[in-house]
């Protein structure tokens, strides 16, 4: 199983996040995305949040431009 990552800058949010997530297994990913949806923006950890969350993860490594994503 190869890297994976989630990047903010493609949801629109305010404030407007940059916080890009990359770790080597879906489920530390998954764990460390809904720790800063809650605390950063405000989400409740359900179990609706995190399948949004799972299907918003790439392979790879997050790109430095969005751009380029």
């Amino acid at each position: 199983m190869g890297r994976k990552y989630i990047d903010c800058r493609e949801f629109p949010s305010e404030p407007k996040c940059t916080v890009a997530i990359s770790a080597d297994t879906e489920k530390e990913l998954l764990d460390a995305a809904m720790q800063h949806a809650v605390a950063v923006h405000g989400y409740k950890d359900t179990p609706e949040v995190r399948k949004q969350i799972a299907g918003a993860m790439h392979d790879g490594t997050p790109p430095v431009s969005l751009r380029a994503a």
